[in-house]
């Protein structure tokens, strides 16, 4: 994929419940998030160091080891919720092929998927997320529900050249958080990533476990089932997802909670 100059305001988490607009670049380094496609990484919890905002990305430690044993419900009592489940399964290539021309129309055919899957937990109208790119490096994301596929976004694509700046590793894309019966709650998110990242993790608010992500051709998805810890009001924001990106060493180049674009430092 090209990875050409140009930035966008960055927002870290922006329309909760709605999908959140293409949000801006990332300084430095890391990533996180979740499937598909030919892709790596375990949708499974590992433990790490919490996130804490304003530290340097220079200042980066090492990727934990991924834990066979971890169970899926990483808790956090400041924030209150429960992740129960991070675990995402592939979509199967016809339904793929069929989100896709919901979504996309006429312009199906020209795009590629990359990553496709259902998330751990189906709300009303979203159960997985498919995202696709074509010749020119134009990445799309799809919600899907059954085989039916839909974008926020007009036109539902996110521009390669247009998204990426000097030194930036990690773009965001669409993310939500949307209720999923009662007292559950789907949290879904997408972007992509350069060729410095070799995994990419998600932590949610306080809660210091991460969960690995699925990644393949430069785009990563995430997906999440959380459940509050005690009954929350119509408006409950949820937890902020943080991205973490790791390179091949295993040395953590990226962390949102300490990237200033999010946390008002610039």
């Amino acid at each position: 994929m090209k990875i050409g100059p140009q930035d966008n305001g960055p927002s870290l988490r922006g329309r909760w419940g709605v999908p959140l607009g293409v949000a801006g670049g990332v300084t430095a380094v890391s990533l996180a998030a979740v499937v598909v496609l030919g892709g790596t990484g375990d949708t499974g919890p590992e433990a790490a160091a919490p996130a804490h905002g304003g530290g340097s990305p220079a200042a980066s430690t090492p990727a934990p080891s991924p834990s066979a044993s971890s169970a899926p419900g990483g808790t956090s009592a400041e924030a209150r919720f429960t992740i129960t489940d991070a675990t995402t399964s592939p979509i199967d290539s016809g339904t793929v092929t069929k989100v896709l021309s919901s979504c996309l129309g006429p312009q199906a055919s020209q795009y590629q998927p990359v990553v496709a899957v259902r998330t751990p937990l189906a709300a009303a109208d979203v159960d997985g997320v498919v995202v696709a790119v074509n010749s020119a490096d134009q990445y799309v994301q799809c919600q899907s529900k059954g085989d039916k596929g839909t974008s926020p976004d007009s036109p539902p694509t996110f521009i390669n050249d247009r998204l990426w700046g000097t030194g930036r590793v990690v773009e965001y894309f669409d993310s939500m958080m949307v209720p999923a019966g009662e007292g559950r709650y789907l949290m879904l998110g997408a972007g992509h990533y350069s060729s410095d990242v070799a995994r990419i993790t998600i932590s949610y608010g306080d809660d210091p476990k991460q969960y690995p992500a699925r990644m393949a051709q430069g785009a990563f998805v995430y997906g999440a089932a959380l459940t509050p810890d005690t009954p929350v009001g119509p408006r409950y924001p949820g937890p902020s997802p943080y991205v973490h990106a790791y390179d091949a060493s295993g040395k953590e180049i990226y962390n949102q909670a300490e990237d200033p674009k999010f946390t008002g430092g610039e």
